[in-house]
């Protein structure tokens, strides 16, 4: 691969997690997802093989050949065993969305992942100076939001602690751009929850709701006109569905 990285980890098997681990195998990297719940990893197999945003579906939606989903699922290592993350290039982790979890977890790895290793979180808004604050290498620590599906959304939100350093950002900007995503580059923020994308959107469905409240229309009716009028694949509240269940 261009950027030299090789081998992803992946923590965290759920919607977001699993996601994240296809569409790096389909970029060419070896994948070792990781999570605690052998019953997750093995929804996670199945969603990618067969779900409705998996390898099977792809294929018969002419995006990828039989032989490059094939190759693609033989580069995945679904795992319980957080020792098998230590040597990867970039550790990715999509766990659920608590600061005590996060801070944790990136304790526990920053102790016996390579020192080479770039960190990079999934969080939807939590500072990446505070979760970097957890590690010794902040150089080496750097958010990239990803949004859901993530096999289908172009979403790379590639946030820049004050500590990151530039060959970090160049490194997971370009593998970013090897995986068919979009990257765009932001600041850090410790001021408010949520980078750009979030804080729109949760400013976005504050005002949505504050129409429900009033009784102007309901939460189906905005959905509706919303998409009618932007053309969005969807409306304010059937992407809060999705974001959190999953799309179906």
């Amino acid at each position: 691969m261009k950027t030299g990285i090789t081998k992803i980890g992946v923590a965290g098997a759920g919607v977001m997690g699993s996601g994240i681990a296809q569409v790096m195998a389909i970029s060419g990297c070896e994948v070792v997802c990781l999570d605690i719940d052998a019953s997750v990893l093995k929804s996670a197999n199945e969603n990618i093989e067969k779900g409705s945003f998996g390898l099977a579906s792809a294929v018969e939606k002419g995006k990828l050949t039989q032989e490059e989903a094939e190759s693609a699922l033989s580069k995945i290592t679904f795992t319980e065993d957080g020792d098998e993350l230590n040597n990867a290039d970039v550790l990715i982790e999509a766990i659920p969305e608590r600061f005590d979890l996060k801070v944790s977890f990136w304790k526990e790895f920053d102790k016996t992942a390579s020192e080479s290793t770039i960190f990079a979180s999934n969080s939807s808004g939590f500072p990446i100076s505070a979760m970097a604050a957890a590690t010794d290498r902040a150089d080496r620590f750097i958010g990239w939001h990803w949004a859901s599906p993530a096999p289908v959304m172009k979403l790379a939100e590639i946030v820049r602690g004050p500590a990151t350093s530039q060959e970090t950002v160049d490194k997971v900007v370009s593998l970013a751009e090897s995986a068919g995503k979009n990257p765009v580059v932001i600041g850090d923020s410790d001021t408010k929850w949520g980078y750009v994308t979030n804080r729109v959107y949760f400013a976005m469905i504050e005002e949505a709701l504050a129409v429900v409240n009033q009784g102007i229309a309901t939460r189906e009716e905005i959905d509706q006109l919303m998409t009618d009028c932007f053309r969005w694949p969807s409306g304010p509240f059937g992407m809060t569905r999705g974001a959190t269940s999953g799309w179906k």
